[in-house]
């Protein structure tokens, strides 16, 4: 039985492929098309609603905009031909350590 991919790396992956082979009923090939400031519009108004959602403290609207948020995270990593893994691995790379002490071990 073959193990299936992380939900991100798959749903990363139909990114690509829209960024790839772009259709005019894909909602994501439309954002790639219309740029970054399109974009980061979108990634700005998608943080926004999981800071309401979370002001507002129902459960499945912060899982709702928080998902939403995901996905517009990953549409601004494939148009900027940022694999996943290196998100995956700044992580790891942080991983065990101290906020302060990351914040602070970064160059300016």
């Amino acid at each position: 039985m073959s193990e299936q991919p992380h939900i991100l790396d798959a749903v990363y992956q139909v990114i690509l492929d829209r960024k790839a082979t772009p259709s005019d009923t894909s909602y994501t090939a439309s954002l790639m098309q219309k740029g970054l400031d399109k974009i980061l519009k979108k990634l700005g108004e998608e943080a926004t609603e999981v800071v309401i959602a979370g002001k507002g403290g129902i459960r499945e609207e912060v899982v709702y905009e928080t998902a939403d948020l995901f996905f517009h995270t990953l549409v601004l990593l494939g148009y900027q031909d940022i694999p996943l893994e290196a998100v995956y691995d700044e992580l790891r790379r942080r991983f065990g350590l101290s906020g302060i002490a990351e914040k602070a071990s970064r160059t300016p």
